[in-house]
């Protein structure tokens, strides 16, 4: 079936490995195998699917690693393999899959770190790489990622600081990178995102005072930095960020007085300093 474009097989009960003869299929552009039992591995063969574009594999059973092979799927721009019982690191070849817009690998046992070579993902949009067990530092070079949008890399083992180059990523909406080992400061430089809406860096060890900068962040709508270890006051500035933020929850071990420019934040609805 060399000509097969689509194939839809999603929720139903099939069992069994994927055929590593389905790599002949090299028009498939769109397969859906959603929530069903397949077990067994990633086929390599399937790096010759070169027209396919859109991959669901996401809850199953399957197992092992993820195929270097597959950075021959140039065209590919979602791609979603969450929730399985996948293995191993991330394949730094990856990198060449610079159509890439949705990427979805949470809920996996990976491991290793997060990859420099990622940053060459220009298109990306949606990486969600959450509830693994990734290790290492933010790497500066995803500062590149200009086209991101939503970011989720929540727990799992990171640690290091967070990169001041992130802030490139202007279109950024949601970042969540909460119940890590991160460390340092939040950087100025990210009060240039203006368009972040949710931020979430809790559970972490973060030190040093909040960013006056971060005023500019006009369209916040949750930001959460508790249980970290940020002293110093409460800026003036924040009272910019009038949008609809609707909850703040910061840390207990800040001092100082509530600055009256916290008025303006009508939209406030839950408010904590635990």
């Amino acid at each position: 079936m060399t000509g097969m474009q689509e194939l839809i097989l999603f929720s139903n009960s099939l069992a069994g490995s994927l055929p590593s003869s389905w790599g002949s299929m090299t028009g498939m552009q769109y397969l859906n195998l959603y929530s069903n039992s397949l077990t067994g591995f990633l086929p390599s063969s399937w790096g010759s699917l070169t027209a396919m574009q859109d991959l669901r594999l996401d809850y199953n059973s399957l197992a092992g690693s993820l195929p270097s092979s597959w950075d021959s799927m140039t065209a590919m721009q979602k791609l979603d393999l969450s929730s399985n019982p996948l293995t191993g690191s991330l394949p730094s070849s990856w990198g060449s899959m610079t159509g890439m817009h949705q990427l979805s690998l949470h809920s996996n046992s990976l491991t290793g770190s997060l990859l420099s070579s990622w940053g060459s993902m220009t298109g990306m949009q949606q990486l969600h790489l959450h509830s693994n067990s990734l290790a290492g530092s933010l790497p500066s070079s995803w500062g590149s990622m200009t086209a991101m949008q939503e970011l989720y890399l929540y727990s799992n083992s990171l640690a290091g600081s967070l990169p001041s180059s992130w802030a490139s990523m202007a279109g950024l909406e949601d970042l969540s990178i909460y119940s890590n080992s991160l460390t340092g400061s939040l950087p100025s430089s990210w009060g240039s995102m203006a368009g972040m809406q949710k931020l979430d860096l809790s559970y972490n060890s973060l030190t040093g005072s909040l960013p006056s900068s971060w005023g500019s962040m006009t369209g916040m709508f949750l930001l959460y930095l508790k249980s970290n270890y940020l002293t110093g006051s409460l800026p003036s500035s924040w009272g910019s960020m009038r949008g609809d933020r609707k909850s703040t929850r910061l840390n207990s071990s800040l001092t100082g007085s509530l600055p009256s420019s916290w008025g303006s934040l009508t939209a406030m609805q839950d408010l904590r300093l635990d």
